[in-house]
């Protein structure tokens, strides 16, 4: 398998509908991450420093548009399976850990992915795009959560912090699929 190319337009929705996903998952965390203790966050932190250390050691190695794939896709699909065991399994203490690591590992590739894209792109008006998108998939995911938990509260009579945050991992399993769907779209992929 061949990775020739990006394919910007379809690019630009990708990265769209995955700040729509950041943005309708953000407040959410703080409700499933609340049994974890103080010292569990300090140690992901130095761990989530550590890992970024090692990963940018070896950026001449990884900024291929072959690696830049997979980890893309590697990102997306811990977080699609991080969202589906929430559902199987909400607000138990390993629950929690298991999703914090998880988000951790994915912070790990996050100054990668985006000096990456950086490169692969190259056209400041690209840049400028891709911004642009991400931009308005984070505001338009923002506005998205804030309506879904007031339509909740106001015509389903559903109050606790709890029972929103994980109907709202149904949306956001639904965002993810058309998140991997859109980035392996987003690339020229050979099978050779």
């Amino acid at each position: 398998m061949r990775i020739t190319g990006l394919y910007p337009r379809r690019y630009f929705w990708y990265k769209f509908f995955n700040s729509l996903f950041t943005g309708l998952s953000i407040g959410s965390i703080f409700t499933i991450y609340a049994p974890l203790k103080p010292s569990i966050h300090s140690i992901g932190g130095v761990l989530l420093a550590v890992g970024m250390l090692i990963v940018a050691k070896f950026y001449e190695k990884l900024m291929t548009l072959r690696i830049f794939f997979f980890i893309a896709l590697f990102v997306e699909l811990v977080i699609l399976v991080l969202v589906s065991y929430f559902l199987i399994r909400p607000y138990t203490y390993s629950t929690a850990l298991f999703v914090y690591a998880g988000y951790q590992l994915t912070f790990v590739f996050g100054s990668y992915l985006v000096r990456t894209e950086t490169l692969f792109l190259r056209k400041k008006r690209l840049l400028s795009l891709t911004d642009m998108y991400k931009q308005a998939g984070y505001l338009l995911g923002l506005v998205m959560s804030f309506v879904f938990y007031r339509s909740l509260d106001i015509f389903f009579m559903v109050k606790t912090n709890q029972e929103k945050v994980y109907d709202i991992h149904f949306v956001l399993l639904v965002v993810e699929i058309l998140i991997i769907v859109l980035l392996v779209r987003s690339f020229r992929i050979r099978i050779d």
